[in-house]
């Protein structure tokens, strides 16, 4: 039996590893062992502070659950996420662009019509937020169905608050022409979860914790790239320094003032409300 040195671990692990029975995961999983060895070798990691990152990664899993998402929030401030959206998500320059998803998407949003309210008399200033979605050469994507939510005014998402029913997502199905119409509050800007192991780790930086104010739009449609998008508000604070590196030009939107009178739904309001148009375009697959 040979011994195993610094100069020959990793070289051993990557042949032990390099026989996982799927090509892909064999692929990934060596690439990671070299590149983990790698890193240890170039900051001599000790041992104490590799049990500290032991132990940090067991509290990340120990505070997430079906509603909390530590991982993918560790993986959006690090950075990694949008990494990924980039490398899998190269689109044509006319398609709307791609973001990350966040840790607090829920599954199973109620349905509701065109125009109809997410917001259901929660405080803010009321907003409608209406488009298309159509596909690149322009072709109108009826049926298309709009995943959307939002945090509330204190910049709290439902996945993070003790409460039973949907708040502040919905689904809105395009009409015929590829029109859609939502009506909820303004977003605000917010400070992402300081009170877990990702927060642990931006308290030792000057890193700002807060994210601008948003709109997420998942749109998934048979025949097109599914998108995971944003709509950030012109003039927000953060929009410069977003903590999960989600801003892009081409998703801020401006957020217009309107009097009394009619809305994009085809009604009236009696108070002062925003008018948001954003229109989605989709890459065919």
């Amino acid at each position: 039996m040979d011994a195993v040195t610094e100069d020959t671990v990793t070289d051993l692990a990557v042949q032990r590893w390099g026989t996982a029975h799927d090509p892909r995961t064999g692929e990934v999983l060596t690439a990671l062992i070299r590149h983990l060895h790698d890193f240890a070798r170039e900051v001599r990691l000790t041992e104490a502070e590799w049990m500290a990152a032991v132990q940090w990664l067991t509290r990340t899993g120990q505070i997430s659950d079906d509603k909390r998402e530590e991982f993918i929030l560790a993986s959006d401030v690090l950075g990694l996420s949008m990494l990924v959206v980039q490398l899998n998500h190269d689109l044509d320059p006319g398609a709307t662009p791609a973001t990350v998803l966040g840790p607090f998407h829920i599954d199973g949003s109620p349905e509701l019509g065109f125009g109809e309210d997410m917001s259901q008399g929660l405080p803010g200033a009321p907003l409608y937020l209406s488009g298309t979605v159509r596909a690149l050469d322009g072709t109108p994507v009826g049926g298309a169905v709009l995943d959307v939510w939002q945090a509330d005014e204190d910049g709290a998402y439902e996945a993070q608050l003790p409460v039973d029913e949907a708040r502040l997502r919905a689904k809105y199905t395009t009409r015929p022409d590829g029109s859609y119409c939502v009506r909820t509050i303004a977003p605000k800007g917010y400070a992402i979860p300081m009170d877990g192991p990702v927060g642990e780790l931006i308290a030792q930086t000057a890193i700002s914790h807060y994210r601008p104010a948003h709109v997420h739009v998942l749109v998934d449609v048979p025949g097109f790239h599914p998108l995971v998008t944003h709509l950030f508000r012109e003039g927000a604070e953060y929009l410069d320094s977003d903590v999960v590196f989600g801003t892009k030009p081409e998703l801020v939107v401006a957020f217009t003032e309107r009097g009394p009178g009619p809305t994009p739904d085809g009604g009236r309001s009696d108070v002062a409300w925003l008018d948001a148009r954003f229109d989605v375009v989709l890459q065919p697959a």
